[in-house]
């Protein structure tokens, strides 16, 4: 359960609330619309503001609402309490008004985008969202002095010290100036202020002590004051609450010397008159200031009545001195053990309740246990075997006692130099089994004992079968092949292999980077030659399938100009024309333009010599292809720092920063 509300967030003002919102609206949405625009589009641009709007309204509101207690949901102490420090009424109503003002807004929001969707322009839709705003604007001013009072009870909520009802309490009460406070700040480390005047306690203060190791807290109350309870003022009513609603041990303090400016009689009567609050609760009253006055020190007539309040038997008196500290922890220890054994018992005889689940549970097992006697009112003995019972009690001073794996231990240099011998005492069923290479034991022996007795003998005979199935040429191949078409079969294999190791060495030369695609073997363009040699390599003949080839790859120029001469002679070509002795020269122009030489192999002597190099020149860039680093190639330099974080201070008359 909830005993503190410090995570209760700031309530804004009519004004921030309006900011917040608002601003909230021109961030997260576009900003731009033109009349351009399609009608469907204008409509959109508008509805989507409206809806935000209302939504982000909506989502403040609830935060708050949610945010605060429930008067319904909490405990009754606190819903009093908060009943007498803020009046539930007026909370109820601020709270109230939020959440009208929440639907309300839900409904304008409603409204106005039912009228947008025939908005027939931009100026009506805008004129339509400015109505929808403004009246949600107009119903969020007028939560002015809901949400000032809200914030004043979110802040009052967090001052409130955490109480929790239910826990081991001890409640102290009684008229002002007793030394309430004086004995709480004794018992705890609570930082109490404490001064020689009435009513220096204006609410409720708590404090946190162990006792045998459980959590206790103290509360110390404004004092009281013995009139009707309507016209007691809020502080007194805070003490009337906690005496009211908490389970506590309840200590009333008294002054018998009067020093706090009250009869002993007007103390009296105030017990008598609150006495109706202290029912089912344990009930000390606790005599203040003894080194002053004690209740001897009373005449007859008020030893008379302060006997008068201890005749039920229900309250019991306790004496104590804050000034001296006397008796101060003998009064907290008398009070705790009281409050331990009373709940103890509370438990016990609760029924199924809801406070008493605990209880009602215990009691309901309770009454399943029986407990069985033996019949005929016999009593059964424990049996204890005759070995045991006459066996002496080992004692290592003894000279005659039985010796144990600890004795033999000691004497042979003590753990770390000499190992007890554990398999000693090992049930096997054969005794010689204890002593084994292998100790796994399953079933009670050892994993040896399930090995078949004659698996030497079978593996022996297959051994022997072996041998004779090999000597009579079992396993000798039958194939009808030569030595001359192995030796044949053999050197093609060879070649194979070699083909292979070659294409793998090119494909591994041919590696680019490796941030690049690469291209897959089928579509990589191919020389004929390159073909032409492979299939030579392998023995096969090249020559229809190079004439095809060349066939196929004939210019498509030279068959057209053959058409168009009307002949299928080839020496026809010759035939010279302008055109064609343009055409010649422009073909002489491109090829001397061609590079006659390959800048790849300039300066190289030997293809040996290239290999070389091209090897040198990929390890070398192995270094920069890790990590993608940038090489001599990558011209782009980034700047180390942003010019416009070490650029200084601009001119005058300068807004771009960058």
């Amino acid at each position: 359960m909830k005993t503190t509300w410090k995570d209760i967030p700031p309530v804004p003002t009519h004004q921030e609330f309006l900011d917040i919102v608002l601003s909230r609206t021109q961030r997260k949405l576009p900003t731009q619309i033109r009349a351009g625009f399609k009608i469907s589009r204008i409509r959109a641009f508008y509805t989507r503001k409206v809806k935000f709007t209302q939504e982000t309204f909506s989502e403040k509101f609830g935060a708050i609402l949610e945010s605060f207690p429930r008067l319904q949901d909490i405990h009754p102490f606190h819903k009093d309490l908060l009943n007498t420090l803020y009046d539930a009424d007026h909370f109820k109503i601020a709270l109230g008004q939020l959440s009208t003002a929440k639907n309300l807004i839900e409904t304008i929001s409603r409204d106005y985008v039912r009228l947008l969707k025939y908005a027939q322009s931009l100026f009506q839709c805008k004129q339509l969202k400015r109505a929808a705003l403004g009246r949600m604007a107009t119903i969020c001013k007028r939560l002015k002095d809901p949400l000032l009072y809200l914030d004043q009870v979110r802040q009052h909520l967090g001052r409130l010290p955490s109480i929790d009802p239910n826990t081991r309490t001890l409640l102290i009460c009684g008229y002002p100036n007793v030394g309430k406070s004086s004995f709480l700040r004794s018992i705890t480390r609570a930082d109490v202020d404490v001064q020689p005047y009435a009513f220096t306690t204006k609410s409720l203060f708590v404090g946190h002590f162990d006792y045998k190791y459980l959590r206790f807290q103290a509360i110390d109350t404004p004092g009281i004051l013995d009139h009707p309870l309507e016209e007691m003022n809020t502080i007194e009513m805070q003490s009337i609450t906690a005496i009211a609603h908490l389970r506590s041990a309840i200590l009333y303090f008294m002054d018998l010397s009067e020093q706090c400016g009250y009869s002993v009689k007007d103390q009296i009567q105030l017990f008598r008159s609150i006495k109706p609050l202290f029912s089912n609760k344990l009930v000390f009253l606790v005599v203040n200031k003894i080194d002053v006055t004690r209740p001897e020190d009373l005449d007859a007539e008020t030893q008379a009545d302060l006997q008068g309040l201890l005749k039920s038997n229900e309250v019991e008196m306790l004496q104590l001195s804050c000034n001296t500290q006397e008796g101060v922890q003998e009064v907290k220890n008398s009070a705790c053990e009281r409050l331990i054994a009373d709940r103890v018992n509370q438990k016990l005889k609760a029924g199924t309740s809801s406070s008493g689940a605990i209880g009602g549970r215990l009691a309901d097992v309770m009454s399943r246990i029986h407990v069985a006697q033996p019949m005929g009112g016999q009593t059964r003995e424990t049996f204890i075997p005759e070995a045991v019972k006459d066996r002496k009690k080992y004692d290592k001073n003894d000279p005659e006692r039985r010796r144990l794996a600890k004795d033999d231990q000691e004497e042979n240099g003590g753990a770390g130099v000499y190992s007890a011998d554990l398999r000693n005492e090992w049930m096997l069923k054969n005794p010689e089994w204890k002593y084994d290479a292998i100790p796994e034991l399953v079933n009670g022996k050892n994993v040896y004992d399930f090995i078949d007795p004659d698996i030497d003998a079978k593996l022996a005979a297959l051994e022997e079968e072996e041998e004779r199935l090999e000597q009579e040429g079992y396993y000798e191949s039958d194939s009808d092949i030569d030595d001359d078409e192995a030796a044949e079969i053999m050197a093609k294999a060879e070649l194979i292999e070699e083909q292979i190791a070659l294409q793998r060495n090119e494909a591994r030369m041919k590696k680019r980077l490796k941030n690049q695609a690469i291209i897959p073997r089928s579509m990589q363009k191919k020389k004929m030659s390159e073909l032409e040699d492979a299939l030579d390599r392998r023995g096969l003949d090249t020559t229809e399938i190079m004439d095809r080839a060349r066939s196929a790859s004939r210019p498509r120029g030279r068959s057209m100009s053959r058409s168009r001469l009307g002949t299928e002679d080839p020496d026809a070509m010759d035939v010279d024309t302008p055109k064609s002795r343009a055409r010649s020269m422009s073909r002489m122009r491109s090829m001397s333009r061609a590079p006659t030489t390959s800048r790849r192999d300039d300066g190289v002597p030997d293809e040996q010599s290239r290999t070389k190099a091209d090897r040198l020149a990929k390890l070398n860039q192995k270094k920069m292809n890790r990590m993608a680093r940038q090489g001599e190639a990558d011209r782009h330099t980034t700047a180390s720092i942003a010019k416009h974080l070490v650029a200084g201070k601009r001119g005058i008359g300068k807004t771009n920063r960058r």
